[in-house]
This record gives C-alpha cells, structure tokens and sequence, in this order.
C-alpha cells in the first residue's frame, strides 16, 4: 500500500513537469520561421499581337512570347533574388506611336505594375532599321523599392526597311545589369507595314545557325560514308589483282 501511494506521487510530481515541457516545445515549434516555398519557372510564355496605329493605319506590328528577367531587394527574404515573369497578352495594354525614323511600342501590365517600351530607330541611308532603346519600369508587391532600367545604346532586331524581322529561338534582350527581357517566337515590323501583314521574314543569326547545324552533320557523314566506300573500293580492286598474280 505504502509503494502505491508512493507511485501515485511521483506521478502527481512528474505530471506537470511533463506538461510544461510539452507546453514550451509546441511554443518553440510555433515560433521556427516557415519554410519558403521553392521558386517554380512560369515556362514559355504566350505570344501576343501588338499593333501600333498612327492615322487609322498600322505603323508596328509585333507578335511575340516576352518574359522579364528582374533581380530586386525581395521584402519577404530580405537579401535580393532574381525573378521571371511572363507577359500574359490578355492582361498587357499597348500603345506606341510612329514617325518617318522612330517607332515605339509600349505594353503595360496594370495588374502587377510593369511597363515596357522599345524603340525602333530606322536608318534612311541604309535602309535598315534595329531596336535602339528599352526602357522598363516595375513595382511588383514583393520588392523593397521600384525597379527601373533604361538604356537607349542597344543594338538588337536588325532588319531591312519593309521586311519583318523574325527569330524562332529564345533570345536574351540585356537592358542594364539588373535586367534583361527574354524574347520567343518574335516577329516584328516597326517601318512600311502594308496592310495588316508582316513582310516577308528575315531570320535572325540564331535560326540560321540551327540550320546550319543539320547541314554541317549531313555534309560530315556524307564525306565520311565516301571515304569508306572509297576504301571498299580500293581494297577489293588490290584482292582482285591479288587473285590474278596467282
């Protein structure tokens, strides 16, 4: 009897114990920070028409997949991060207007307050015409401050005056250090747009290379099967001279 009455007080003693113990590991499980969800790419982005109208007419015209590469002061991280964002064509406005030598394209995404405009700058001389300057603006919820970038010495989308300048494959648009805008499937015609079509397309260095790529491979085998069939050749008219001298 003495031995129950001394296990009932060492549990009444330990019980609390217990219970305090619990108490503060669930208050320092509650207190841990969550774990950020690991960032997921939004994949290829979809391609939008964009027309720019000057008098009732068309004056630009671009279809193309751009997705924004930004590196920003993150307020939910605190340390910087980059991240991409894919332009949704049903959610993006566009303007632009047109001259005899420039033609500019602006989108502008409300909904997470992004707005871009490229310029076209044309050369009467050459004839040609390239994208000249970018100018890109962003305040997405997650960043500690405005995100602007601007640059108005670039080189990009060369192409002759009344033809379109089209590329199939990715490529990167550098802005300035922090940003860069990734371009799919573009097509665009900034001067002597007839009608509502593009003119006929000039491929940028990074198709013709892909296809140069399958030339290169086909002509390399062909000369490799030549010259196994040539040393075939050789070898059996030597057998056969061979079989004669006997």
């Amino acid at each position: 009897m003495v031995q129950i009455c001394r296990v009932q007080s060492w549990f009444v003693g330990v019980t609390p114990l217990l219970i305090f113990v619990t108490v503060l590991h669930q208050g320092f499980a509650t207190v841990a920070p969550p774990t950020p969800a690991p960032h997921k790419e939004p994949g290829r982005p979809e391609r939008g028409h964009y027309n720019v109208t000057n008098n009732g007419t068309i004056c630009l015209m671009a279809y193309m997949g751009l997705q924004l590469n930004i590196s920003y002061n993150s307020t939910s991280q605190k340390k910087v991060v980059q991240d991409v964002m894919n332009l949704q064509p049903n959610l993006t406005k566009h303007s632009g207007s047109c001259d005899s030598e420039i033609a500019s394209l602006q989108l502008t995404v409300d909904a997470v307050k992004t707005n871009l405009i490229f310029v076209f700058t044309m050369n009467s001389t050459s004839n040609k015409y390239h994208l000249s300057e970018v100018n890109v603006s962003a305040a997405w919820p997650d960043m500690k401050e405005h995100i602007s970038g601007h640059n108005s010495s670039l080189d990009y989308l060369r192409g002759t005056v009344g033809y379109s300048y089209y590329c199939r494959d990715e490529q990167t648009l550098n802005v300035v250090q922090n940003l860069s805008i990734n371009t799919f499937q573009l097509q665009v015609q900034p001067f002597a747009v007839k009608g509502d079509q593009f003119g006929a397309a000039e491929e940028c260095q990074l198709d013709e290379d892909d296809m140069l790529i399958p030339i290169v491979v086909g002509a390399a085998l062909a000369g490799l099967v030549a010259i196994v069939l040539l040393a075939y050749l050789i070898g059996r008219k030597r057998s056969h001279a061979g079989y004669q001298s006997i």
